[in-house]
């Protein structure tokens, strides 16, 4: 059987005591602790020995980088044509406001017209209730005056030449206060 243990590695003082109070903080072996550093950074392919840690910034810059274009793509897919379709709404709006006010104004000024011809017609009807008023008197009157007339020529004819002139002036009298209460 081979032993998986047989590599060794030398390293100055200061380091093994750095690796044992790191060994002892996170509860493992300095043995452990080595070969998890060695997968760490196999796996992320960080060089130890950069400070700055560049490739994690390029990372970082790269993600910012598409993060931003991702940004500004959306803003040139949606946010553009969104204001370009509200402007464009704003201005039909103005449209239509502006046709609105007119269409008011016009209504009012109709409104003011049709108040006169309303007025005007009230005048006119009563005119006209009172021309046929007057012309139902009228009509009244001729017939009183015609019923007046017939009882007259009627009686005047049963006279005959032979009546008195009391009996003329009786009938005379009587038309005429006949005609008084027309």
């Amino acid at each position: 059987m081979k032993q998986r243990d047989t590599n060794s590695i030398r390293y100055p003082q200061e380091v093994d005591l750095k690796l044992e109070k790191l060994a002892q903080n996170l509860h493992r072996s300095k043995k452990d602790i080595f070969c998890q550093m060695v997968d760490y950074f196999y796996r992320s392919k960080k060089d130890p020995a950069d400070s700055g840690d560049e490739i994690l910034k390029k990372d970082l810059s790269s993600g910012i980088s598409r993060i931003l274009s991702f940004i500004k793509q959306q803003e040139k897919d949606f946010l553009l044509p969104l204001f370009s379709d509200a402007g464009l709404l704003k201005a039909a709006a103005t449209r239509q406001t502006e046709l609105l006010e007119r269409i008011a104004r016009h209504l009012l000024a109709e409104s003011e017209k049709t108040g006169t011809i309303v007025l005007h017609n009230e005048h006119l009807l009563k005119g006209l209730k009172l021309l046929l008023a007057k012309q139902k008197e009228k009509d009244l009157l001729k017939q009183q005056f015609s019923e007046l007339l017939e009882y007259y020529i009627s009686q005047r004819e049963e006279m005959g030449w032979a009546t008195t002139a009391i009996k003329k002036e009786e009938l005379i009298a009587h038309v005429r206060q006949s005609l008084k209460y027309l």
